[in-house]
C-alpha cells in the first residue's frame, strides 16, 4: 500500500502473502489463543491480535492520510523479493508480453457508468484545462502532469471549502443532511488526490514532487479542518444518542462510530491552543513522512554497479544476467548483452535478489548487502534525522491526545493493547528460537559438506545464498529454473478462471477503456454471471525503478456508493489498481515469473476482490474502506493458498515455450518446501515486530539510546545472528515511517491463522468437490468479500464460516496436524 496503500527483505513495500510457522510456533499459538478465551468476555482477547477484529474500530475517510486504503507487504514473506521497497529501471529493450492496446488521450466512457466519479468543477474558469478538474470516471491518468496539481488542487479545495462551510451552516442529525454530503466531500478529494498520489508513486519526478510538495500543506490542512468540523461531529453525536439509533443498519452505526472516534484523535476535544499544535504535528508529520519515502527512493536509484567481467556474477541466472544487461542498455551501453555485457547490479529487488541469492562472488554480495542495509542513511538522503523527529512529533502527538505513548494511539483504532501485543511477540519469539537455532545450524553443516570457506564465518551476507543451495540441494527445487513454467499471460488467466470458478465473475481485458500511466499498464472489466459490470481494475506488473517505488500493492481509484449513483438508481461501481514489480520481459520472452512472484499477484488479486466484490452501498464502508487494518489480509492470504492447490497450479504452470506442463514431482516439492526455514523467518517477522512497538512504546528521542541502539538491543533477542555493527535498516523501514504500521507491524503475524481457516472450508467440503467449492465460493463472495466495512470482521467471518476462528487448519497447512484426505 502507498502511505495508505495496500499492499510492499529488510524494507519491502508491497502486500505480503504466505508467513512459514514452525510447528512449535503453532503450538504456542494454540495454546495462547485458548488462554485468551474467556468466559468473562463477549469477544476473544486474542481477537484483538488477528486480522479480523470484532470491534469497529476505523479509520475514517476524514482523518488525514486514510483517505485511501492500501496495504505494504510485512518484512518478510513468501513474496520477499518483491516486497522490497525498491524500484526498477524502464529499459528500452522491454517487449510487453502481455498484447498491445490502443492508448487513449481522453476519458473515454463505453460500459462504464455514465455520470462522473468527480463532478460540479465546471466553475474554475481559470482552470478550464485542468484535467484534475474535468467530469471524470476513470482518472486522465495520461494527460495529468505536474503543472495541474498545483492550481487543480487548490481550485479543488476552494470548491470543498465552500461545500463544507455549506454543511456545517445546513447540517441537521440526518442522512440525507449529514453523511450523503459528506461523503461527497470526502470522495470528491479522495479521487484526485489519490490520482496525483498514484502517479508519485508510480511515475515520479522531481516536478510532480515539487508540486506535491507545495500543495500537501494546504490539502492537510482541509482534512484537518474537516476531521475537526465541531458542527460534523455533533450532529454524528446527536444520530448515536438519537431514539433512531437502534433502528441504522450495521453499516450505518459503524459510519457514525468511526466518524465520532476519528473527531476524537483528530484532536476535536483539544483547546485552540493544543489544537493549533496539534495542526502543526500533523503537518510536519505528513512532510516527513513524504520526505522519507523520497530519500529511499533516490538512494535506491543511486546504487548502480557496473560489471564487465562475467566471473565477477558468476551464478546468477540467465534471467538476472538478461535484466541487468538491459539496464545497462538503458543507461547508455547500447551493445550489452546477458551473454557479454556489460551489466549493472542496482538495489531494485529482482537485481538485488538475485546477487545475495545466486553470486557466487562472495566480496560482490557482501558490497551489496551493505549498500542495501544502509540505504538513505548518510549525506543528502540521510533519515535518520527524519525518524527521529517523526518519532518526537509522534509522542508529543499522543500527549496531546491524553495517551502516554503513540503506541496507544495506533491500539485505540485496534482491539490490541500495547502489553497484550508484546505479550504475544515474546510468546512467539521463545517458540521461534530453537527452531531458528537449528536452522542455522543446518546452514553451516551444509556449507561444511559444501567446501565453502566461509562455514565457520557465515555472515549477512552468505545465509540467503546458502539458503537457496540448501532448498536446492535438500529439495531439488530451483525458483529460476522454475521461470519458464509460470509466464505472466498464463498466469493471469488462470486467476481469472479460477475467481470465474469461485465467484462467478469474469475478468477481461479493457484495454483503450480508460488512460493508463504507463505502455505496460493493461486494464480490465470484471462482469458478473449474466455479462454485466460490476467494476473495472488496472495491472502495473512490471518494475521501474528510475520513477516507480517498489513492492506491491493495491489501492482504490473510486469505491462504490449509492450517493454518487450515475443515474440515481444503480451505485457508482468499484475501480482498483493492482501494482506489482516483477522482472520485466527480456528480449522477446514474456515476463517469467517466480513461484514466489505468482503468490504475490494472487495475494493483490484478493485485496482487489474485496474492493470490487462489495455489495455494500454505503460509500464509507464500501470495499476496503472501513475494514479494521489488520482485518484486510484476509482476502488477500486466501487468495495465496490456492497456489498450492494442485489443479490450480497446473492450469497455469505451463512452459511457455513447449506448453509442458510442471512434473508432478516438482508440484510436490513445491508443497514439502513450504515451511522451508520456518523457525528462521519468523524470527525475522519478530525483529521488526518488536522494534516497531519499541520504539512507539518506551523509546525517548533525544535520549540515552538511539534508534539504532534499540534495534541492536532487540535483535538480540529476535536474531540468530546479529545484524551488522553499521546495519541502519530503519532507514529504509516504510511501513512504520512512510506507511500505516506504527506501532501495528504486530499484526501480521496473525493474518494467516484467519485465511487458512477460511482457506480450509472449501477443503472441508472436498477441494475436487467442484459443486461444493463453487458453493462455498459464492459464501466467501457474499460474506467476506461483499460486506466490506459495513460490519465487523468478526460478525462477517462467523457468517461465512458458522464459526468463530480456529488455528486447527493452520497447524494442519504447517505439517502439524494430518491432512485431509
Amino acid at each position: 500500500m502507498s502511505p495508505t496503500s495496500l499492499s510492499d527483505t529488510d524494507t519491502p513495500s508491497g502486500t505480503s502473502c504466505g508467513y512459514n510457522t514452525p510447528p512449535s510456533l503453532l503450538i504456542y499459538i494454540l495454546i495462547f489463543m485458548a488462554a485468551c478465551f474467556s468466559p468473562a468476555r463477549s469477544i476473544p482477547i486474542f481477537y484483538q491480535h488477528l486480522c479480523l477484529k470484532p470491534s469497529f474500530i476505523s479509520r475514517s475517510l476524514s482523518h488525514p492520510n486514510h483517505f485511501l486504503k492500501s496495504r505494504p507487504c510485512p518484512l518478510w514473506s513468501s513474496s520477499f523479493s518483491l516486497c522490497l521497497h525498491t524500484t526498477t529501471r524502464k529499459s528500452t529493450l522491454r517487449a510487453s508480453s502481455l498484447s498491445p492496446r490502443k492508448r487513449v488521450t481522453s476519458v473515454c466512457r463505453f460500459s462504464a457508468p455514465p455520470s462522473p466519479a468527480v463532478s460540479g468543477m465546471a466553475a474554475a474558469a481559470a482552470t478550464d484545462d485542468n484535467p484534475l478538474l474535468k467530469d471524470f470516471y476513470f482518472p486522465p491518468f495520461d494527460a495529468i502532469d505536474a503543472s495541474h496539481v498545483r492550481p487543480g488542487i487548490r481550485a479543488l479545495l476552494k470548491q470543498l471549502e465552500g461545500e463544507l462551510e455549506e454543511l456545517e451552516r445546513t447540517v441537521e442529525p440526518t442522512w440525507p443532511k449529514l453523511v450523503e454530503p459528506l461523503e461527497k466531500i470526502i470522495d470528491k478529494l479522495a479521487v484526485v488526490w489519490g490520482a496525483v498520489n498514484h502517479l508519485k508513486a508510480v511515475k515520479d519526478n522531481p516536478e510532480l514532487r515539487s508540486a506535491i510538495e507545495e500543495v500537501q500543506p494546504e490539502q492537510v490542512a482541509f482534512e484537518l479542518r474537516l476531521g475537526q468540523s465541531k458542527p460534523i461531529y455533533n450532529a454524528f453525536k446527536a444520530i448515536k444518542e438519537s431514539s433512531d439509533w437502534h433502528g441504522l443498519s450495521d453499516s450505518r452505526k459503524r459510519i457514525v462510530e468511526a466518524q465520532i472516534k476519528e473527531a476524537v484523535l483528530n484532536g476535536i476535544a483539544l483547546e485552540d491552543d493544543k489544537r493549533e499544535i496539534f495542526n502543526k504535528i500533523e503537518q510536519d508529520l505528513s512532510n516527513l513522512s513524504r520526505k522519507f519515502g523520497e530519500n529511499v527512493l533516490d538512494a535506491t536509484k543511486k546504487f548502480e554497479k557496473l560489471i564487465t567481467d562475467k566471473k565477477e556474477i558468476e551464478g546468477l541466472p540467465a534471467s538476472a544476467l538478461g535484466l541487468a544487461a538491459q539496464t545497462a542498455v538503458s543507461k547508455g551501453h547500447e551493445n550489452a548483452t546477458a551473454e557479454s555485457g556489460p551489466w549493472i547490479i542496482t538495489l531494485d529487488a529482482p537485481s538485488y535478489m538475485s546477487v545475495v541469492q545466486h553470486a557466487k562472488n562472495r566480496t560482490l554480495r557482501e558490497e551489496v548487502y551493505r549498500a542495501y542495509i544502509t540505504r538513505a542513511s548518510s549525506g543528502d538522503l540521510d533519515n535518520t534525522a527524519i525518524i527521529d523527529q517523526i518519532l518526537k512529533l509522534r509522542l508529543e502527538k499522543a500527549k496531546l491526545l491524553g495517551y502516554n505513548n503513540y503506541a496507544e494511539v495506533s491500539m485505540a483504532r485496534k482491539m490490541a493493547t500495547v502489553d497484550k501485543a508484546e505479550e504475544l511477540l515474546e510468546k512467539l519469539r521463545v517458540a521461534s528460537w530453537d527452531p531458528a537455532v537449528q536452522d542455522m545450524e543446518e546452514l553451516k553443516d551444509f556449507c561444511k559438506s559444501q567446501g565453502a570457506p566461509e562455514a565457520d564465518d557465515l555472515n549477512h551476507w552468505d545465509v540467503s545464498f546458502w539458503s537457496e543451495r540448501l532448498r536446492e540441494s535438500k529439495y531439488e527445487i530451483n525458483e529460476e529454473e522454475l521461470r519458464p513454467y509460470f509466464p505472466l499471460p498464463r498466469v493471469m488467466d488462470g486467476l481469472f478462471n479460477l475467481a470465474n470458478k469461485l465467484f462467478g465473475i469474469r475478468a477481461e481485458p479493457a484495454d483503450g477503456l480508460a488512460p493508463v500511466w504507463n505502455k505496460d499498464v493493461r486494464f480490465y472489466r470484471v462482469n458478473d454471471s449474466s455479462g454485466n459490470p460490476i467494476a473495472y481494475f488496472y495491472f502495473d506488473p512490471y518494475s521501474r525503478p528510475s520513477e516507480k517505488r517498489g513492492g506491491a500493492w493495491m489501492d482504490e481509484v473510486v469505491g462504490r456508493s449509492r450517493v454518487l449513483s450515475p443515474d440515481g438508481a444503480s451505485p457508482r461501481l468499484p475501480v482498483a489498481h493492482m501494482v506489482c514489480n516483477q522482472m520485466p520481459p527480456v528480449g522477446d520472452k514474456p515476463s517469467l515469473m517466480t513461484f514466489r512472484e505468482v503468490e504475490t499477484v494472487f495475494h493483490e488479486f484478493g485485496h482487489a476482490l474485496q474492493h470490487m466484490l462489495t455489495r455494500e452501498n454505503e460509500g464509507l464502508v464500501a470495499g476496503i474502506r472501513g475494514i479494521e487494518w489488520d482485518a484486510v489480509e484476509l482476502p488477500s492470504q486466501f487468495m495465496e493458498n490456492w497456489c498450492y492447490h494442485r489443479d490450480t497450479l497446473m492450469s497455469i504452470a505451463k512452459h511457455y515455450e513447449t506448453g509442458e506442463s510442471l512434473p508432478e514431482d516438482i508440484y510436490k516439492k513445491l508443497l514439502a518446501a513450504r515451511t522451508f526455514r520456518a523457525g528462521s523467518f519468523s524470527l525475522r517477522q519478530l525483529r521488526f515486530a518488536t522494534l516497531d512497538l519499541e520504539l512507539h512504546s518506551s523509546y525517548i528521542p533525544g535520549g540515552s539510546e538511539s534508534i539504532y541502539d534499540v534495534d541492536q538491543r532487540v535483535s538480540k533477542k529476535t536474531q540468530v545472528l546479529p545484524p551488522l555493527p553499521d546495519d541502519k535498516f530503519l532507514c529504509g523501514f516504510a511501513h512504520i515511517f512512510n506507511g500505516g504500521y506504527a506501532a501495528g507491524y504486530y499484526s501480521y503475524k496473525w493474518a494467516e491463522v484467519l485465511s487458512a481457516d477460511a482457506f480450509s472450508a472449501f477443503e472441508d467440503v472436498g477441494l475436487d468437490n467442484e459443486k461444493a467449492v463453487q458453493e462455498t465460493g459464492q459464501r466467501f463472495r457474499e460474506t467476506i468479500l461483499a460486506l466490506g466495512g459495513g460490519k465487523a470482521p468478526l460478525e462477517v467471518f462467523v457468517e461465512f464460516r458458522g464459526r468463530e476462528p480456529s488455528p486447527e487448519p493452520l497447524l494442519r497447512h504447517n505439517g502439524l496436524l494430518p491432512a485431509v484426505a
